[in-house]
């Protein structure tokens, strides 16, 4: 038998794979070892990680990079337990059933329950050396480590820019595994930060492949330090592969990674995925940033992509690929020859560029597009709403609509207001009604304080609500609720304009996707600004602000440098060279 504090000498570690390349010693490893059990359990899980073991499984993936069985990690995913903040301490027996409460303070106040709160602290702070600390004393003292403390430990040594970090990450990481406790998708995105971090894109991509094997669905920021790391590098085919994998993985990138492969497209003159990139931003980002659009000017000043292009096209072919597609792209690739005339430009209110002329079109949306639409709002809206209260709306609305247009009440209210105003609400109103076809008022969209409490109560605010209220104009969602709900539903059900300036940016807003949601906005949100004159309307565009490719083959990118209400919005505008002889078929 063992005693509490002996030390028991483990043999050096097989070395089969460069993901554990390290930390393995050619030195014993000396252990603190409180039992037996605890040995063997060391000991098993290192010869069935480190081994290759005798047995056939497939069904999971080899976690190391060089084909090594994975039964292992079998074993692993179906013995490991991932202890919770409810379950990664065990309580004492008693005869008498412990409170809640008394469970909670246990919890708290266990050794595991201290090391959690100790290192959450060290996260809040970046505090690694103290975490690092913290985690060689919990071994010593033999603590359980849970699942959640493997995982701040491995953020903050993720998080870290000194070697430390990336030295200790992967013994962490390790013994995690050793111990048997189940990683889940932060565990090994920490570590293919760390990878990534040693200059190791490869490792940080095959830690996200193995996810897979766990049964763990990837997001967008486990595969980011591959993509990084590869991108940085100039590895282009390696980057196209994690792209690829994403694509299969239902991952949607976001502008900060397909800007970085249309980087390294451009640096390695790869006409073909500079274009590919450039339909994706369209379809998805719409509006580049600044640092995007940097690069795209990049490719249009540059000798290759000068070269590029077809002189010869089929004219018929790519206007029905434009009608094909909705307007505003062909898909057909680059078409003319020659250079490119490049440069930063406005639009007109028209649509009409100021520095080539060209008028960029309005793409339309598919009815059954807004109708899908309609249905996943109502679907979210259910969920995160008392679902009475929101199909008591829908019936309401359906009774006294539709209308030319919602107004977000509470967000007109406030414009420039250090309280509520009614009379600058009104205003709007009223004007709404004058350019309403049917000379109807639109629908107000309130919260049921603002309807009975606060200015609400001044005798002239009254009879406007009421007055409101008989015209059947006024909605007052009910105490609890999140108005934005209740207003996007409108506006959308109704097929009308919606009147706010709330860019509809957070959380819930999110929730609806990035595709759909921001066309739909683009021609529907009627934005206001308000001078001694009264309010202005600022009415939708006639025109898409999205990124335009035209029969002729010129490009107009919209970038987010001013926003077309306090400063004209800036477009790169890249067109061939007058005098540039193009033939059409």
């Amino acid at each position: 038998m063992l005693s509490r504090r002996s030390l028991v000498v483990v043999p050096s570690l097989f070395r089969p794979s460069r993901l554990f390349s390290f930390f393995s010693t050619k030195s014993p490893i000396v252990v603190h070892s409180g039992n037996t059990r605890r040995l063997l359990l060391r000991q098993s899980a290192t010869a069935c990680l480190f081994t290759k073991p005798s047995c056939t499984n497939d069904s999971f993936p080899c976690f190391s990079m060089n084909k090594v069985n994975h039964c292992c990690l079998s074993t692993l995913s179906t013995t490991a337990t991932s202890p919770t903040h409810d379950s990664y301490v065990s309580l004492p027996t008693s005869s008498t059933t412990l409170s809640n409460k008394a469970k909670r303070k246990a919890r708290r106040e266990s050794p595991e329950g201290v090391l959690r709160e100790k290192l959450n602290m060290c996260s809040k702070r970046g505090d690694l050396v103290e975490a690092l600390r913290l985690y060689d004393e919990a071994r010593q003292s033999e603590v359980q480590l849970s699942q959640h403390h493997y995982n701040v430990l491995l953020y903050l040594c993720s998080s870290s820019d000194v070697g430390l970090g990336l030295e200790r990450g992967f013994e962490i990481f390790q013994e995690m595994l050793m111990y048997k406790v189940l990683p889940n998708e932060a565990t090994f995105t920490s570590a293919a930060r760390i990878a990534a971090a040693r200059e190791d894109p490869g490792m940080a991509f095959e830690l996200v492949r193995q996810m897979k094997g766990f049964g763990i669905a990837p997001k967008l920021r486990s595969y980011g330090p591959a993509l990084m790391g590869f991108c940085e590098k100039g590895m282009a085919d390696r980057a196209y592969e994690v792209d690829a994998d994403m694509i299969a993985s239902g991952v949607v990138a976001d502008e900060a990674e397909l800007s970085m492969i249309l980087k390294v497209s451009v640096d390695a003159k790869r006409a073909d995925k500079v274009y590919e990139i450039m339909q994706r931003l369209r379809a998805t980002v719409r509006q580049v940033s600044e640092t995007t659009a940097e690069i795209i000017q990049n490719w249009f000043k540059c000798e290759e992509g000068e070269k590029v292009g077809e002189e010869t096209w089929d004219e018929s072919k790519v206007r029905e690929a434009i009608v094909r597609g909705g307007g505003g792209w062909h898909g057909q690739g680059w078409l003319g020859g020659g250079e490119w005339r490049v440069t930063r430009t406005h639009m007109d209110e028209t649509g009409i560029c100021g520095f080539c002329g060209e008028k960029l079109v309005c793409i339309d949306i598919d009815p059954i597009e807004t109708q899908n639409f309609a249905s996943s709002l109502t679907n979210l809206a259910c969920q995160r709403e008392v679902r009475a209260d929101f199909v008591q709306f829908q019936e309401w609305l359906q009774h006294q609509g539709p209308f030319d247009a919602v107004v977000d009440g509470a967000n007109l209210g406030l414009i420039n207001q250090h309280s509520f105003n009614f009379f600058q609400l009104n205003t709007v109103v009223q004007k709404l009604r004058q350019l309403s076809p049917s000379k109807r008022l639109p629908l107000i969209i309130l919260h049921q304080n603002r309807v009975t409490g606060g200015p609400a109560q001044h005798p002239n605010n009254k009879k406007l609500l009421e007055s409101w209220k008989k015209s059947g104009a006024l909605y007052a969602t009910p105490p609890g609720s999140n108005d934005d709900w209740y207003w996007l539903y409108a506006a959308v059900s109704c097929k009308c304009l919606l009147v706010t300036n709330d860019e509809m940016r957070d959380h819930l807003f999110q929730l609806l996707g990035s595709s759909f949601f921001p066309r739909w906005k683009e021609k529907h949100q009627v934005r206001l600004s308000f001078s001694q004159c009264g309010p202005t309307l600022h009415m939708p565009p006639p025109y898409s602000i999205v990124i335009q490719e035209s029969e002729k083959g010129s490009w107009h990118v919209p970038t987010t440098t001013g926003n077309d209400l306090e400063t004209p919005r800036q477009w790169l505008c890249a067109t061939r060279a007058k005098g540039t002889t193009l033939h059409h078929l």
